[in-house]
């Protein structure tokens, strides 16, 4: 089964203001993200792509050098709802940057599977999130943490209130 794409609608192009506040939000405001050190890459109404460089702080197992595996589903959860915002920041396109930005108030995680892969080793991790659907009340997501060289680390999904 393939997904049907509307063929005759123009693609949605964000504001720079609205990635920047996107970012400010992401980066900034919630803490918690501080603390991962996680950063926006890029933002597109279908894709989100983020880092995390490898800390000390970030191990989980001291003899290997490895990324702690709730670092990896944190930094997921994250980027999915960095995913969902962008979602929703894009079906309102009518609406100022101010009212989109306020519709992530009542954001949140409702569900959340992590599959480990592989062992995170190395300097930075990519991780990357798609929205798979965004209803009115719950949307999901599907998303990627991976190695410095493209390799598939850990992928998961989950779902979001959005409403």
């Amino acid at each position: 089964m393939t997904r049907s794409k509307k063929s005759d609608a123009a693609p949605v192009v964000f504001e720079p203001e609205f990635v920047a506040a996107l970012g400010d939000i992401f980066e900034q405001r919630i803490v918690f993200n501080q603390v991962l050190g996680l950063k926006v890459v890029s933002v597109t109404p279908e894709r989100v792509v983020g880092r995390v460089a490898m800390r000390p702080e970030l191990i989980g197992h001291y003899a290997h050098n490895r990324i702690h595996g709730g670092v990896i589903s944190a930094s997921l959860d994250a980027l999915g709802g960095l995913a969902v915002m962008a979602a929703i920041g894009a079906r309102h396109m009518d609406e100022s940057i101010e009212q989109r930005l306020h519709r992530f108030g009542k954001l949140g995680t409702i569900d959340l599977r992590i599959d480990y892969l592989r062992p995170g080793i190395g300097e930075a991790f990519e991780l990357t999130a798609e929205v798979m659907r965004l209803g009115s009340r719950v949307a999901t997501t599907r998303m990627e943490f991976l190695g410095a060289d493209g390799k598939l680390l850990s992928c998961g999904s989950a779902a979001y209130i959005v409403s």
